[in-house]
């Protein structure tokens, strides 16, 4: 999420932002070692918005990686180069990362303790550029393959040539998610997909029902997403769509309780009251999520803590 939309709301690194390397790409590995750090012990995937690597290893994203035990870690609004994920991460993480077109915006990434076997980055039509926010790749664990995509959703504004970006984006998405399931069962698309699907998932969700994040067109993509497959939904703007199915891993994991959150503005005292969203998500296969072992969102201990304006959501999978 954007800063000006929360004032409302109150190894061998592979880049692929070349516009001659935006296909599919595979990664070789003569020891086809695995992304799974220990026999019997569950692949811990993690996501956060780091809103600028740099900023966030000065302070304190280091210590946080350091003691957490990640064996995928995927990255949204890198806002770096390859070379600086390099230098920040260690040569022990494997880096695949796709900035985007426009320097210094967006960008995601995909780190691992094993190499990807292959890895894509075009999402939607050719002439459609979703460069710094779309990011696929295949890992093999325990002779089974996952599927991990880091994704950055446009913020948006209602009205504006950036709201209809984000729809064109989960337009895409819509037509992507399902070919992922074909291609690996066990899929998960996980990152800051900028969207709050319910009013569990905003504190303040009365003062944002006109605003983008929580927008009901913006809604129904996630009614659909996560709706019953092949059945017809009722969304939230009054539409009905096809269910695709998915697995909101977060909110099976808490129930319906408000939050928990993972984004509060910078601002006032948002974090402190706890006037936040939850807009970073691990949206997974049925068959990955009956997997699920356990689910974290990693939250500072206090304001002067945090490294991001938004916390890392973790989950452990039994692969």
């Amino acid at each position: 999420m954007s800063e000006s939309q929360s004032a409302a709301a109150s190894s061998g690194a592979v880049s692929s932002g070349a516009a001659s390397s935006r296909a599919e790409s595979s990664t070789e590995t003569s020891d086809a070692r695995s992304s799974k750090g220990t026999a019997g012990k569950p692949l811990r995937i993690a996501t956060v918005n780091v809103n600028g690597i740099r900023a966030a290893f000065r302070k304190g994203m280091g210590e946080w990686l350091e003691g957490r035990g990640i064996d995928i870690l995927a990255l949204q609004e890198v806002r770096a180069s390859t070379e600086d994920l390099e230098s920040l991460l260690g040569s022990e993480w494997d880096i695949l990362h796709d900035p985007a077109t426009a320097k210094g915006r967006a960008g995601v990434a995909l780190a691992s303790r094993g190499k990807a076997s292959i890895h894509r980055v075009e999402l939607g039509a050719p002439d459609f550029d979703s460069a710094g926010r779309w990011l696929e790749a295949d890992y093999e664990v325990n002779d089974t393959v996952i599927t991990v995509v880091s994704t950055y959703v446009h913020s948006g504004e209602d009205g504006t040539p950036k709201q209809d970006e984000k729809y064109k984006f989960l337009d895409a998405m819509t037509a992507r998610m399902p070919e992922l399931e074909r291609h690996s069962p066990l899929s998960v698309v996980l990152g800051d997909l900028n969207v709050g699907h319910t009013k569990l998932d905003i504190k303040n969700w009365r003062g944002n029902v006109k605003r983008a994040g929580f927008l009901p067109k913006e809604r129904a993509y996630f009614d659909r997403f996560m709706g019953e497959r092949d059945a017809q939904v009722e969304c939230a703007d009054g539409s009905t769509g096809t269910g695709l199915g998915w697995v909101d891993v977060g909110r099976r994991w808490a129930g319906e309780v408000d939050g928990p959150y993972t984004w509060w503005s910078w601002r006032g005292k948002a974090f402190d009251n706890d006037t936040g969203w939850r807009i970073d998500y691990q949206l997974a296969t049925p068959a990955l999520a009956e997997r699920v072992v356990d689910y974290a969102v990693d939250r500072a201990a206090a304001y002067d803590q945090r490294w991001s304006d938004h916390t890392p959501v973790v989950v452990d999978y039994a692969v």
